[in-house]
């Protein structure tokens, strides 16, 4: 007797492929929708930590950074800061938003002694969705 071997035929391939394909057009954009959130709540999370240590910096130096020292100043000591106690943050990244920007920040600012805040996944004031902006005047943070 002679054994022969079995492979998959191209239809039995192509209904694979299909399937794999119906499955991926609906799993897809649930995935990607929870990614964007995600990114948002990670959003809040980051602005409420650089909050404290905002606050941090604050209690030792006497004052938040000026606008001009920025969110740097958390990391590498300003010129002519007589208590600085830092880095008030482990890594450098930490002042970068999820979607890859620098956090944005004012102080004094509109809405308290300082606004913190991201313009979202588009990068552009307004918006909803992963596109609205998040600030610490519109959070617990602030």
């Amino acid at each position: 007797m002679r054994h022969r071997k079995r492979g998959f035929t191209l239809i039995e391939l192509l209904v694979v492929l299909a399937i794999l394909g119906l499955i991926a057009a609906f799993a897809v954009p649930r995935v990607m929708k929870y990614l964007s959130s995600a990114k948002s709540q990670a959003a809040e999370i980051q602005i409420h930590n650089l909050a404290t240590a905002l606050d941090l910096y604050r209690l030792e130096a006497g004052r938040y950074p000026t606008t001009e020292e920025g969110l740097k100043a958390l990391i590498e000591r300003p010129r002519g800061a007589r208590f600085w106690n830092g880095p008030y943050l482990d890594k450098k990244d930490g002042i970068i938003d999820p979607w890859g920007r620098p956090y944005l920040y004012k102080s004094p600012g509109d809405h308290g002694p300082y606004d913190l805040w991201t313009l979202g996944a588009d990068g552009k004031p307004g918006g909803e969705g992963e596109n609205r902006d998040i600030a610490n005047w519109d959070t617990a943070t602030g």
